[in-house]
C-alpha cells in the first residue's frame, strides 16, 4: 500500500498524514507550497507540488500509489466559487484522475449535515451542497470508496470515544481532528467499511469500541 494524501498540509489532512506514518504506510502528500510543507509534515513523506484544481497535476502527483485520501477543503473566504471550485470540481478532479490510476480505495472526508439544505453552513457559499455532490460524484465512479462525514472539528485530541452512525443520522456533537485521521487510515483496513458513508463525533459518555465493531455497527 502506498498512500495519496490530498490537502495534507491542512490541519485534517497533517493528522492523517502522521496516522499513516505511524503504521509504516509510505506517503506521497500533495502540498502546494513544499517549502511550507517541510515544517508542518513528518520528513519521511514524499512531497509532491499539485492542485486539485489543476486536474493537468494531478496524475503524475499520483506516481505509484494504491490508495487515495482526500482531506481538502475551501477555506472561509469573500469568493462565492470557493467550496463549488475546491470542494466540488477539486475532488471531482482527483475522483478521476484515481479512476484513471486503478486506484484500490478513495477515502474522502466530507461533513455532517450536508444532506440539510438549510443548514446555517451553507450560508458560507453552500459549501455542504458541494461536499454532497462530491461524494454522489464518488459514489457513482466505480472506485471503492469510505466517505467520512465528522462533525465539529477540535484540533486538541482528547479521550472520548468515537461515536460511529450510518449516513444522515448524527446531526450535531464535535470531534477531535486526531480522531478523524485515525478513522479514514482505518478504514482502509476494514472490509465493513467498504462503499460505506459514516458519520463521526466524540462522546465522552459513549462505550469505547473497537474500530471494527464501529464500522460493522454503522450499517
Amino acid at each position: 500500500m502506498k498512500a495519496f494524501v490530498a490537502g495534507a498540509a491542512g490541519e485534517t489532512g497533517r493528522r492523517i498524514v502522521q496516522e499513516l506514518v505511524a503504521r509504516d504506510i509510505p506517503v506521497r502528500a500533495l502540498v502546494r507550497d513544499i517549502e511550507k510543507a517541510k515544517g508542518i509534515l513528518p520528513a519521511n513523506v514524499e512531497l509532491v507540488e499539485g492542485d486539485v484544481l489543476k486536474p493537468e497535476s494531478l496524475s503524475a502527483a499520483l506516481g505509484d500509489s494504491t490508495v487515495v485520501l482526500c482531506a481538502t477543503g475551501a477555506k472561509p473566504s469573500f469568493d462565492p466559487t470557493g467550496p463549488y471550485k475546491v470542494d466540488f470540481e477539486g475532488t471531482k478532479n482527483l475522483v478521476d484522475v484515481s479512476v484513471q490510476k486503478q486506484i484500490e480505495h478513495f477515502v474522502f472526508v466530507s461533513s455532517l449535515c450536508v444532506s440539510q439544505l438549510f443548514h446555517p453552513l451553507n450560508l458560507f457559499w453552500l459549501i455542504l451542497v458541494w461536499k454532497k455532490q462530491a461524494e454522489e460524484y464518488l459514489q457513482k465512479s466505480g472506485l471503492t470508496y469510505t466517505i467520512v462525514r465528522p462533525g465539529g472539528l477540535k484540533n486538541e485530541d482528547n479521550s472520548d470515544s468515537i461515536v460511529m452512525q450510518s449516513a444522515d443520522t448524527l446531526f450535531d456533537g464535535s470531534i477531535p481532528r486526531q480522531k478523524v485521521a485515525q478513522v479514514c487510515v482505518e478504514a482502509l483496513f476494514e472490509k465493513a467499511a467498504t462503499n460505506k458513508i459514516v458519520e463521526i463525533v466524540a462522546n465522552a459518555k459513549a462505550p469505547s469500541k473497537s474500530f471494527s465493531e464501529l464500522f460493522a455497527n454503522a450499517a
